[in-house]
């Protein structure tokens, strides 16, 4: 049973939790080329994972969540955002979402913290989805860009 209360929450506070990450993005040290995406456009991308966050929690509806990070992974790539700076990102992006949901936790009752647990486990297990289909998309580019290069390493012989 999972925090309606705090899902909604973080539904309404998602602007303020993207200005937060785009600013956090834009000057960690360990997401130095997330800095070459438009402060415009990673803010449109970080909403949409916000607002797929609070879907996915209602739904679980894990292909379409799983193609949309690929996706994001291969777009990225294409950015040249380093993979390293990509997971750091995700690291940081969960970690935001933890730190908001435990200033705004209620602790009530036994079912509010066990809804608030559970918020947080489906919060992990999320955002450690999307990494794993981040960094699939980002290979995928590389693993074409490297046949593209070689393409006799990668085709077989010919009879």
């Amino acid at each position: 049973m999972v925090s309606l209360k705090l899902v909604r929450l973080i539904e309404e506070h998602s602007n303020e939790l993207t200005e937060g990450l785009v600013r956090k993005l834009h000057s960690a040290p360990r997401t130095r080329s997330l800095r070459a995406v438009p402060a415009n456009e990673l803010r449109t991308r970080l909403h949409g994972l916000l607002c797929e966050f609070h879907t996915w929690l209602l739904t679980h509806a894990d292909d379409k969540m799983q193609e949309r990070y690929v996706e994001l992974g291969r777009y990225h790539a294409g950015k040249n955002v380093t993979l390293p700076d990509l997971c750091w990102a995700m690291v940081l992006i969960k970690e935001h979402v933890w730190e908001f949901v435990g200033r705004q936790a209620l602790h009530n009752s036994p079912v509010e913290i066990f809804g608030e647990f559970e918020l947080l486990r489906f919060l992990d297990l999320f955002f450690d989805s999307a990494l794993c289909c981040v960094t699939e998309g980002y290979v995928q580019v590389q693993h074409e860009a490297a046949r593209l290069n070689h393409p006799a390493k990668h085709q077989p012989p010919v009879n």
